[in-house]
């Protein structure tokens, strides 16, 4: 069974870092100053300039992290930025597209890492004071992967404490503070993926790697106006990620654009063994096929209900992506939901899991350090969950998911907005906002339970001119057909250019 990354590999915080191999650099030339704009276009225009050379991955590097350091702060988005290291694989980049050798797509793109990756000699706090200080000698097989790809990693971004394992109940639940929305810094950037979000969204980051375990990407996307995209599990490996709960942990990018998703996931995906439960299966990836033509019309379901207790705006922004699609897709409304105890029953996993992923936390006392008051005794009553409860959760997710492939026979995909409302306000409980809002049929706790994908990707403004999300959630392993909607929509549509006024 994963584990977290076990303790006698983690070191403190204030040992020195591991010199860089090889011979120093050169002293690089001064970065040339870039047009705000750019820190906005999705990764193939991005990798489009650097192919041209009107533009340098050391420039787009430098400028991206002149931006987490002035702007990361008011988002409260970042914990740890890697300037030196950064520049280092900026310049090498740039070096191995001047010889001749592109690794991809992704070759030059900076992009930041949610703060439960571990990266050699950087500090991975899971978000959570106890955890402050921790290091670990080697990386996350994503951070590999992606490294690999050219990817050049910025920084550790922030995250909801342990990933909101212990039951918080306000946005401020991290050591570095509520995650906040770029739209109106007034409301929360959604959890547990705070940073990851936040970041894309105020063009710090072209792109960044989150994590799932009931709606960690979906939710941060929704309410920072980004795409997200949730992976089958098993399809990325997690080795080297904080284990919060072992049957449902996912990780997943944050981009722009479902094309800038499908891009990352397709560097990330793919077995590992050092982790038993990634697959052996890849995601290849070039460009997302058009909707229309030859190719048979997706079949889209409606959940009876999604759109009954939802905000106004929410409502009328998925009726006018439904029209936006129209031309090219079969939509078939008031499709009935799954009768199951969808939420219920993901909370009784993760709550069990969660204990047991930080038993030595609880044991040690250490989880009163937690900043969330609900945090500090959350994990304690996870202690004290019955075997039979956990067991019967568990048991339901077979005919959980025998109920969704019934579904999935008809229909290629089921579209609902992804959240209720748009983002909360940071400085209150959850339970007291939005009365009222409560939503449709349970498509966040469904997926994940029965580890299937999805794609969230902006359609509005609601209250307080915040985002709205509608998303996309299909069979295991149809991340392809997923995208396919995603960027047909995004192609009828502009939400996915617009710029927090702040950014």
């Amino acid at each position: 069974m994963p584990k977290n990354p076990a303790p006698e590999k983690a070191k403190s915080a204030a040992a020195a870092p591991a010199p860089a191999k090889g011979a120093a650099a050169p002293a690089p030339a001064p970065p040339t100053v870039l047009d705000e704009e750019v820190f906005f276009l999705p990764v193939r225009e991005l990798a489009a300039r650097i192919r041209a050379k009107t533009l340098k991955p050391t420039d787009l590097t430098a400028g991206c992290l002149d931006r987490l350091e002035k702007l990361g702060p008011k988002y409260n988005a970042v914990v740890t930025l890697m300037r030196d290291q950064a520049m280092n694989e900026a310049a090498r980049a740039e070096r191995e597209l001047a010889g001749g050798r592109d690794r991809g797509l992704l070759h030059g793109i900076p992009y930041g890492a949610k703060d439960l990756l571990a990266t050699r000699d950087v500090p991975t706090t899971w978000g959570a004071e106890p955890y402050r200080n921790q290091v670990f000698d080697y990386d996350a097989t994503v951070v590999q992967k992606l490294r690999a790809a050219g990817a050049v990693l910025l920084a550790k971004l922030a995250m909801v404490e342990l990933a909101g394992g212990m039951g918080y109940n306000h946005a401020d639940a991290s050591f570095t503070g509520p995650g906040l929305t770029p739209w109106n810094t007034k409301f929360w950037s959604g959890g547990s993926s705070s940073g990851p979000g936040a970041a894309v969204a105020a063009g710090l980051v072209p792109f960044a790697i989150g994590s799932e375990t009931s709606g960690s990407i979906l939710t941060p996307a929704a309410f920072c106006g980004v795409t997200g995209l949730r992976p089958t599990y098993g399809l990325v490996s997690r080795h080297g990620a904080m284990a919060l709960c072992w049957t449902l942990d996912k990780l997943g990018p944050m981009g722009r654009t479902a094309d800038d998703c499908a891009l990352v996931l397709a560097a990330m995906a793919g077995e590992d063994p050092k982790d038993e439960s990634a697959l052996g299966r890849g995601f290849r990836y070039v460009r997302a096929e058009p909707l229309g033509g030859s190719l048979k019309k997706p079949r889209l379901a409606v959940p009876k209900g999604c759109t009954e207790k939802v905000q106004p705006a929410v409502r009328e922004n998925f009726e006018a992506a439904l029209q936006a699609l129209s031309d090219a897709v079969e939509i078939t409304r008031e499709v009935e939901w799954p009768d199951f105890p969808w939420g219920p029953a993901v909370g009784t996993i993760v709550g069990a899991e969660g204990a047991a992923a930080f038993l030595p936390l609880l044991e040690s006392g250490q989880a009163q350090k937690l900043r969330c008051p609900a945090d500090r005794s959350g994990g304690y009553s996870s202690l004290l969950l019955p075997a039979v409860e956990y067991l019967q959760a568990m048991r339901l997710r077979r005919p959980m998911k025998l109920a969704l492939d019934r579904l999935f026979r008809s229909f290629d995909a089921v579209v609902a907005p992804t959240r209720a409302s748009v983002a909360y306000p940071a400085d209150r409980n959850f339970e007291d906002v939005y009365p009222g809002v409560i939503g449709g049929p349970a498509l966040i706790p469904a997926g994940n339970l029965c580890g299937l994908p999805a794609l969230a990707v902006p359609n509005g403004f609601g209250e307080n001119a915040l985002p709205t999300s509608l998303s996309f959630l299909g069979p295991a392993f149809s991340e392809r057909e997923l995208v396919r909607l995603g960027a047909a929509y995004q192609q009828r549509t502009d939400w996915h250019t617009r710029r927090p006024p702040a950014a």
